[in-house]
């Protein structure tokens, strides 16, 4: 496989952060290259702030599962200035919020400011809950993100938010990583419809489950959420871990890791790796510092994932969303 990538231009000034962007070309026996290093970026999350420019619908029903509803929030850019009557669907993302897949929730603070962020960058998006440990466990996560894919791909939705089914990404950080990472390599099929993704972007997405590269604090954490009281007998760590599931037609990736932070990086190095000699055309990013997940959202960062978004789900000319009926 031909590997070529573009390494972004230094800035002196800014700090450390090291990228990689690989694209997906035609399969050989070439060797997966090691990152190159560039310089850029600030690690701060998006400021908490509500936008005139995004509107929030919160705890829209949209599956049931375990005996619990399953709810999402809706965070619509504004409406189009259009001429058009009938302005063209848009590309929307599902966003899955982090918490050691045992606590968080999608309206915190932090994840409601991606989420605002996200909308008013043109991009309809969803926040979803999900069923957690200690009452839930594997795979029960991974099926309420899959429900909430198939859930906006179905006709009321996509008349009431005006989205294209052909055009639905993912986003999730830390557990939420993980999650959006499992719904991007695992299935088959065309990435335009059912359960599947056409991009995914995951921050800090523990990949590797079944212990390797995993520092001994959370090695309870993710034995728990697999239901499983020992390592060496888990069976659900390699159904768990998205490295496992890499195959040529997942969908562009997104990853993005500290250096010195909770999830060791040489998860991220070594899917990011897995997903680049699959030939899926993958952009990996290292982050200096120790900062986790969304806390990384710099500046750059953001910027980065933008163009991700628009090279991979494309992005409207006029960035704008809302509902085309009925209230929330």
């Amino acid at each position: 496989m031909k590997i070529s990538g573009r390494t972004p231009r230094v800035r002196p000034s800014t700090l450390f952060v090291i990228a990689l962007t690989l694209v997906t070309v035609s399969a050989c026996s070439a060797p997966t290259p090691a990152p190159t290093a560039s310089r850029t970026a600030v690690a701060v999350h998006p400021e908490v702030t509500t936008s005139s420019g995004v509107r929030v619908i919160p705890d829209i029903e949209f599956g049931r599962a375990g005996g619990q509803v399953l709810l999402l929030d809706a965070c619509l850019p504004t409406a189009r200035k259009a001429a058009s009557a009938n302005p063209s669907p848009r590309a929307s993302i599902v966003m899955i919020h982090g918490g050691s897949w045992t606590r968080g929730d999608k309206a915190e603070p932090a994840y409601r400011a991606v989420c605002e962020w996200l909308a008013r960058s043109g991009y309809p998006t969803f926040a979803i809950d999900y069923r957690m440990e200690p009452q839930f466990i594997f795979p029960a996560a991974l099926d309420d993100v899959r429900t909430a894919v198939s859930w906006l791909r179905e006709e009321p939705q996509l008349g009431r938010f005006n989205l294209d089914p052909e055009r639905i990404g993912a986003f999730g950080g830390s557990a939420g990583g993980n999650l959006a990472a499992l719904v991007g390599t695992q299935g088959s099929g065309p990435l335009t419809s059912g359960t599947r993704v056409a991009a995914v972007v995951e921050l800090s997405g523990p990949t590797d489950l079944t212990g390797a590269d995993a520092t001994p604090d959370f090695i309870p954490v993710q034995l728990a959420f697999l239901g499983c009281a020992r390592e060496e007998e888990c069976p659900n760590a390699r159904a768990a871990s998205p490295i496992f599931s890499v195959s040529a037609d997942d969908p562009p990736f997104f990853i993005a890791n500290s250096l010195e932070e909770k999830i060791p990086i040489e998860q991220s190095r070594r899917f990011a790796q897995a997903l680049t000699a699959a030939g899926v055309a993958t952009t990996f990013v290292e982050v200096p510092g120790g900062l986790h997940s969304i806390a990384m959202l710099g500046p750059s960062l953001r910027s980065r994932i933008l163009s991700f978004y628009a090279s991979t789900l494309g992005a409207d000319s006029v960035a704008g969303a809302t509902e085309t009926s009925g209230a929330g």
